[in-house]
């Protein structure tokens, strides 16, 4: 189990990483091609010419980013809508259950019960871990 949670830790560290360097490399990328559309618009048309393009790059990335956004937003919704709400989940929003857990944790004392949340919550991540990974690796029907 340890072994399997330093892993995931991993991948998901090289990940990361990987993701943010290719960030930076992709905004000084579109950075110079600006400054170049800039200066040739600029020598070219003008001053107000070269800042009005300048705007309009920025406007069609924001338009992009904006349906990039709005599509991976529905996808979303529809595999939220897709996939059932496990038994813990609605366990976890029944109202007598919470007031239970609110009991628990004024006799326990947050002190204690800080400890208990973290096992619990790593076990609970590492479970759902486990089960989105069976559920990659299973054919679609």
């Amino acid at each position: 189990m340890i072994d399997d949670l330093k892993e995931s830790t991993g991948v998901a560290v090289r990940m990361t990483s990987l993701a943010a360097a290719i960030a930076v490399a992709s905004f000084v990328t579109i950075s110079f091609l600006c400054a170049a559309a800039f200066v040739y618009v600029l020598q070219t048309y003008g001053l107000i010419e070269a800042c009005l393009t300048g705007a309009a790059i920025f406007f069609v990335i924001a338009l992009i980013g904006i349906v990039v956004y709005a599509v991976r937003r529905s996808q979303i919704r529809e595999e939220a809508k897709e996939t059932p709400k496990s038994a813990l989940h609605t366990a976890l929003a029944d109202p007598m259950v919470v007031a239970a857990g609110i009991q628990a944790a004024r006799a326990i004392g947050v002190k204690r019960l800080i400890p208990l949340l973290a096992v619990g919550g790593l076990a609970l991540g590492l479970l759902a871990n486990r089960q989105s990974s069976r559920q990659a690796e299973a054919p679609a029907e």
